[in-house]
């Protein structure tokens, strides 16, 4: 999921480890099944999504047109299961370590598109602040490419 922001920062145990200004938060889950294919293709879409206004209001400019940045944050939490009872399950978050190896190519794959990117600590407890301009707020998932 990836929201448009003004700024967002991302502290740990009161300090702050990532910030960005104008461009994405962008929160990062993965599922079983997901490959390095998919970091890539979430990635690519993250820096060419057209969502920020050109000159006449209309969102038809990337994250490289405008010089946004990126601040990342792993979010096993994307895939809760709420349908039974009233705690989530987890059970289709992909594995920690695995997990946390995709989301640091999905950074990297991000960084080699020339955007700047901050991010939180993988598994840590985090306070994510942002400022969301729009509103815009989007949900990407890699399945949607590779159909």
């Amino acid at each position: 999921m990836l929201q448009r922001v003004k700024w967002a920062r991302v502290e740990v145990e009161n300090e702050t480890v990532g910030a960005i200004k104008n461009g994405l938060l962008v929160l990062v889950g993965a599922t079983n099944g997901d490959t390095e294919r998919d970091s890539e293709i979430l990635a690519e879409r993250t820096v060419n999504l057209r969502i920020f206004e050109d000159d006449n209001d209309k969102m038809n400019l990337s994250l490289k047109d405008v010089g946004g940045e990126v601040l990342a944050v792993s979010q096993f939490t994307l895939y809760a299961d709420t349908r039974k009872g009233r705690r989530p399950a987890f059970t289709d978050a992909l594995e920690p370590v695995e997990a946390e190896r995709l989301f640091e190519h999905y950074k990297n794959r991000v960084a080699a598109e020339g955007v700047r990117v901050a991010s939180g600590v993988f598994g840590a407890k985090m306070a994510v602040e942002l400022c969301n301009w729009g509103p815009v707020t989007i949900i990407l998932d890699s399945e949607e490419k590779r159909k």
